[in-house]
């Protein structure tokens, strides 16, 4: 069963079984992270022990250099999806929460120095924080959906879904091309600009689209 609970305390009966990710699919990160743009969409996976909620705060670990936060909206898959087509994204997705992509900053500059995958940085333990799914319909627009992360007070990252390079739909489509979706695997849709290292004590504030919450940054267990 997924660990996680709706907006309404009531366990979500789906079974996780990854976060598919996609970088690069907002311009401005894209160009802070000297990053140029790509004809195909670049996806990586989290495995299930990613997974975590922001119950006990941010964990992050202290003894592998820079640790970035990555504000995204998630959203929740509901049902398989492989090779899918436009018609076949009706009530596919289930909810949309806010999330935090973790990311082992200096290891992944050394991994991609050396041309190597990320996964050593990006799918560690915890390292896909999210906060209670909402169902779908209590989204008014999926493709204009504000983010914005607020560190010690000061506004960080602030975007839109509008930005994105892929809209969710193309996300959706293209994802399921390279491997297939299943119900209880979350999509991770990418991050606007702004990306920087958290600190033990940092006090976050997150908002996406009407999900507002605020956190800490504790050490990681």
């Amino acid at each position: 069963m997924y660990k996680h609970k709706d907006s309404n305390g009531k366990p979500i009966k789906l079974t996780p079984s990854k976060a598919v990710c996609v970088g690069q699919n907002y311009v401005a990160h894209m160009q802070e992270m000297g990053g140029a743009p790509a004809k195909q969409a670049v996806f990586f996976n989290k495995p299930p022990s990613a997974f975590v909620s922001f119950d006990k705060g941010v964990a992050i670990p202290t003894a592998l250099g820079e640790v970035h936060y990555e504000l995204e909206l998630a959203l929740l898959i509901g049902k398989p999806l492989k090779n899918a087509t436009k018609d076949d994204l009706n009530d596919a997705v289930w909810g949309y929460a806010a999330a935090l992509d973790l990311t082992l900053r200096d290891i992944q500059l050394e991994l991609k120095q050396r041309g190597h995958p990320w996964e050593r940085a990006k799918a560690f333990d915890n390292s896909c924080v999210l906060s209670a799914f909402k169902p779908l319909a209590c989204l008014s627009e999926l493709d204009d959906v504000a983010l914005q992360l607020k560190q010690n007070g000061e506004t960080k990252q602030q975007g839109s879904s509008s930005q994105m390079i892929r809209t969710i739909e193309a996300l959706l489509i293209e994802a399921s091309q390279c491997f297939t979706l299943q119900a209880g695997d979350v999509l991770l849709t990418g991050t606007p600009a702004g990306v920087g290292p958290l600190t033990i004590g940092d006090k976050l504030g997150l908002k996406v689209a009407d999900i507002e919450l605020e956190t800490e940054v504790v050490i990681s267990e």
